[in-house]
């Protein structure tokens, strides 16, 4: 009976194989061959009771050839949509408790094989699981407790190892993200989303997000996620889930600035998309000044001549006839016949409409000048005749638009109109004699202000430029361009309103708001000129305007009056063929002697002049000494200076960043401080140092040293703006040249030593203290090793001779290699040097430091051309070796580092002589003596004396925590008195108080050596911590 129930079970897995195999031919048989499987389950099912167990365990067999089949072929593919089809599938014939009693079945067995170490098997289970949750009808009968345990699995399965396994998890789970009253799955989808490594994981999981307010801001994170497909499907879940109105006005602009700007052009035209055919035409008609007004394009100005731009290059803003910006001019002369007399009579725009005019006109007129309007005649011809059609009449009708709009306080729209003035004809004298006024009277308009409860003026604005706003002043200064087109008819006219501002001034009967006024229009003069050449000649001599008026505006008791004159002083200074006397003393004096807000525009300007005139020249025209100099050794201070200005204009710079009270130089915006000027101006010179090579070597690797402290603390986390200037400054500066690494070589151990608690006379402080200042230490140095490890940008057709006139070797490839003081070579000699240094008695924070530095010189290399340098650090090794001796797993490393060093030698019989190592420590700088007696065969390890206390001198002392713990030359505590306590404590803590009595000595031993193998980090000061608590 048995053998006949094995026979039919093996014959009817035979037949459910047979057409599994004629499934996974085609697509085109599924349909029939589903209501073949499924009579044939019917039929065995009806024919006993215990046939339906029969056969699932016959279908079961026949599957699992499936989920030991690695390759994704088609036809595998096509099983599993077939097995999934099945699973789900009921006959026309067919009892529902049939198939949802095979549905369990099926969905237990995949329950089994996704819990398999196999991936493959996992992978299957999980694919079907996907595909039948994916057709699984909605009256499909399962119990709640089969459902939890597939929800359960397919979580697990979220965060498994194998990235198509993740995905096919979260495609099964993405039909239960939408349950509003489980949220457990939305909340997975959340949380691994920014962890996920795999980016075809993440595109799968941001398809299966819902719409809400919790997933919104997640979709938009993914707009900007290295992947392109993840963007791309971020815009298209945005377009196809999420209307207009869903978003905040911030989160519109985000999107839509991100998009625009991607750099795939797939991402851009998905986000183009969903802007035309969802926000566009579906919540805005088509209307583009009515989408405009969802962007509040007067804050996000930006972002709307983004999208203006955008839209115009797509063809999608047509003006049509009628439209122009005449309709807001309603002239009086429809209530009266005398038109001669008639006033016209202003319809106020709104912000939109004016961004929208102006961009239109812009576009339009660009299609039509230069040679584009000669080879394309009749279309330029149609471009201008539609340009003279939608402008307003006369200049006059566009003068009076322009006052309404300034005299109701429309700042905005008043800066659109003032901008697309420049679109106009001023070729005719009456419009240009017109539009001359209208400017005289722009020029002469005063700062906005208010009075305070104190009856205090209180300037409104940036205090700076014309009207308190520099777009403002530089649609001014485009408009004034565009009418005084002719040479020098610019100049005259600014000098001709300066002269009148500056009448009271000279008779120093101006209040501080008319000497800002007029410095505002002299830094408008003095921004848009070329030279001073330009100005001479002139009502105001260059020479009149500096001594009358800037040099004493510089004295004056108002600090809103200095800090607007430093600002053209430096623009004067800038102009000037070489830098006068009076100006850079001026300058110099208000950036030692000035408070925050003007010491900051002081520096902004010395190093502007430095850099546009060279600090030798700015340095001459004080009369100092002209010469490649050393940087000055000896402290400076800055009140000294004032007195007598003897101090070079990088050594004053340098000592204003060398200054520790960064938290006084804070400006009043968090972001606007000297330490943040002068630390993207010092990036700027190193940057181009090739075009300052008056500047002494020494100062370049001291200016490293002090931006890349500025970049890794604590107190410049709020400048934003000088981190991510310094962000992009280190990405580009080691690969622009061989002796940038040089220099980052030479600044890799003061930036450590500067940077370590307890070495150098750096405070420590408590243990959490002193664990970040080490954890940010070694973080400067991983950092610092990546710069020396960046490859070099190519030059075509450019050889660069780092050394002086030594040709420098090349390699097979004809690429030239610089010298090891420019190499990883270098700093390896460097930092072994540095650790060799230390005495045989060190305390916790050398012990520390030392551990640091040794495992980065694990992770330099070394070339086979520098066989010297290899040689050397052979020898090196040793004294490294020496001072590190107590912790295992370094001297691990410097073994296999040594080893390495030892078949890279092509000659190991030689030895290295002293005059080799004196040359090559003469090339680094470096004052070492290296002892090249003795063999280098094996690292010397000599073992660590042994600590163990006498039985009399087991009682712990005292010890305060302090900042002086790191610092202190020698311990106060006895270097086993930790653990003698910590040992002590653990035997009192056991039963067996004879085995603890009989091995004491031998523990202790045995403790002290495991205490001093610890290599972490902070482990010196966690042991002193657990001192503390033992206490």
């Amino acid at each position: 009976m048995a053998e006949e129930i094995a026979d039919e079970d093996a014959q009817l897995a035979s037949r459910i194989a047979k057409i599994l195999d004629e499934a996974s031919a085609s697509i085109a048989t599924h349909n029939r061959k589903l209501k073949e499987l499924s009579a044939l389950r019917s039929k065995t099912t009806s024919s006993s009771s215990s046939s339906s167990s029969s056969f699932f365990s016959a279908f079961a067999k026949a599957l699992l050839p499936l989920f030991d089949f690695q390759r994704r072929l088609a036809s595998a593919e096509r099983v599993v949509r077939f097995v999934s089809a099945f699973a789900t599938y009921r006959g026309p014939n067919q009892a529902p408790d049939c198939g949802d009693a095979f549905l369990e079945d099926f969905l237990r067995f995949l329950l089994a094989a996704a819990a398999a170490a196999n991936r493959t098997a996992r992978f299957r289970a999980c694919h079907i699981f996907s595909e039948i949750i994916m057709r699984l009808p909605d009256d499909a009968e399962v119990t709640n407790e089969l459902w939890d345990d597939v929800i359960e699995c397919l979580k697990i399965l979220v965060e498994d190892k194998v990235p198509v396994i993740r995905t096919c998890a979260v495609r099964a789970l993405s039909r239960f993200a939408t349950d509003c009253e489980d949220s457990d799955v939305l909340d997975l989808f959340l949380e691994v989303l920014p962890s996920e490594p795999n980016a075809e994981v993440r595109k799968t999981i941001l398809l299966s997000l819902p719409p809400s307010n919790a997933t919104s801001q997640a979709i938009i994170d993914c707009t900007m996620d290295v992947s392109e497909s993840v963007r791309k499907a971020a815009y298209y879940v945005l377009a196809d889930k999420f209307p207009l109105q869903s978003h905040s006005i911030k989160l519109r602009t985000v999107i839509l600035q991100r998009g625009l700007a991607d750099r795939s052009a797939v991402v851009s035209k998905e986000c183009l998309k969903l802007m035309k055919d969802k926000w566009l035409t579906k919540c805005c008609n088509g209307d583009p000044i009515e989408f405009l007004k969802y962007i509040d394009v007067e804050t996000y100005e930006l972002v709307g001549e983004s999208v203006m731009r955008a839209l115009l290059e797509a063809g999608l803003i047509q003006i049509r006839d009628g439209q122009s910006i005449g309709r807001y001019i309603l002239s009086e002369c429809e209530t009266t016949e005398d038109t001669a007399n008639a006033t016209p009579n202003i319809q106020l725009m709104e912000a939109e409409d004016a961004l929208y005019w102006r961009m239109a006109k812009g576009s339009d007129a660009a299609a039509a000048m230069g040679t584009e309007a000669a080879v394309y005649a009749e279309e330029a011809s149609k471009n201008n005749d539609l340009l003279e059609r939608i402008l307003p009449a006369t200049v006059s009708d566009y003068i009076q638009l322009v006052k309404a709009h300034m005299n109701a306080g429309l700042n905005f729209p008043s800066r659109q109109l003032v901008l697309l003035g420049a679109m106009l004809d001023f070729s005719d004298t009456t419009n240009r004699k017109v539009a001359s006024e209208f400017l005289v009277e722009l020029l002469h308009k005063p700062f906005d202000h208010e009075v305070d409860d104190d009856g205090n003026m209180v300037v409104l604005g940036d205090g700076i430029n014309l009207g308190g706003d520099g777009d403002w002043a530089e649609a001014v200064s485009g408009l004034a361009r565009k009418v005084y087109a002719a040479s020098g008819e610019f100049e005259e006219v600014i000098l001709r309103v300066i002269e009148e501002l500056a009448q009271p001034c000279r008779e120093r009967t101006a209040n501080f708001m008319q000497w800002m006024h007029c410095l505002a229009v002299i830094g408008l003069l003095l921004e848009n000129a070329r030279s001073l050449r330009s100005i001479q000649g002139k009502v105001i001599e260059p020479t009149e305007l500096l001594q009358s008026l800037l040099l004493p505006a510089a004295k004056h008791a108002h600090l809103d009056v200095q800090r607007i004159t430093v600002r053209c002083l430096g623009l004067f200074g800038l102009l000037e063929k070489k830098p006068s006397k009076e100006v850079v003393k001026q300058l110099r004096l208000s950036f030692i002697r000035g408070p925050t807000p003007i010491s900051v525009m002081a520096c902004k300007a010395l190093i502007d002049l430095g850099m546009w005139h060279n600090p030798q020249e700015v340095d001459g025209s004080l009369g100092l000494e002209v010469q490649d100099s050393e940087v000055a050794s000896s402290p400076i201070t800055l009140s000294d200076e004032e007195e007598n200005p003897s101090t070079k204009l990088l050594d004053l710079l340098y000592a204003a960043l060398d200054k520790d009270d960064l938290g006084n130089l804070l400006g009043s915006d968090g972001n606007e401080s000297v330490q943040a000027v002068l630390g993207e101006g010092f990036a700027k010179i190193l940057l181009l140092s090739e075009n300052y090579l008056s500047i002494p070597a020494s100062l370049h690797p001291l200016l490293l040293t002090k931006l890349i402290n500025l970049y890794f603390s604590s107190k410049t986390k709020d400048l934003h703006r000088l981190k991510q200037f310094l962000s992009v400054f280190f990405e580009h500066y080691p690969s622009l040249s061989a002796k940038h690494k040089k220099y980052i070589s030479k600044a890799f151990v003061p930036v450590m030593r500067s940077m370590w608690p307890g070495i150098d006379g750096n405070a420590g402080g408590s243990a959490f203290v002193v664990s970040n200042m080490r954890k940010r230490a070694v973080q400067a140095s991983r950092f610092m090793l990546h710069m020396m490890q960046a490859p070099p940008y190519r030059k075509e057709n450019e050889t660069e001779d780092v050394s002086g006139s030594e040709d420098l070797p090349e390699t097979e490839n004809n690429t030239v290699e610089p010298p090891p003081e420019c190499g990883e070579e270098g700093l390896a000699i460097r930092i072994a040097a540095e650790v060799a240094s230390f005495p045989e008695k060190k305390t916790p924070a050398e012990r520390a430091y030392i551990s640091a530095m040794c495992r980065v010189l694990v992770l330099l290399h070394f070339r086979l051309s520098e066989q010297g340098a290899i040689k050397l650090m052979k020898r090196l090794l040793i004294s490294v070796a020496g001072s590190i001796s107590t912790e295992k797993d370094l001297i691990k490393e410097l073994k296999r580092m040594a080893d390495h060093l030892k078949a890279i030698d092509k000659h190991p019989e030689q030895e290295l002589v002293q005059d080799q190592a004196n040359l090559i420590f003469g090339r680094l700088e470096l004052d070492f003596n290296v002892d090249l007696t003795g063999s280098v065969e094996t690292l010397q390890t000599p073992a660590p004396p042994s600590t163990r206390p006498t039985r009399t001198r087991r009682r712990v002392r005292y010890q305060e925590t302090s900042s002086d713990e790191e610092t202190s030359p020698t311990s106060v505590v006895p270097a086993t008195a930790c653990t003698v306590t910590r040992r002590s404590e653990r035997a009192s803590k056991t039963a067996a108080v004879a085995k603890i009595t009989a091995n004491r000595g031998r523990s202790m031993e045995e403790d002290d050596i495991a205490k001093q193998e610890d290599s972490e980090v902070t482990s010196d000061e966690s042991s002193d911590e657990s001192c503390q608590l033992t206490e």
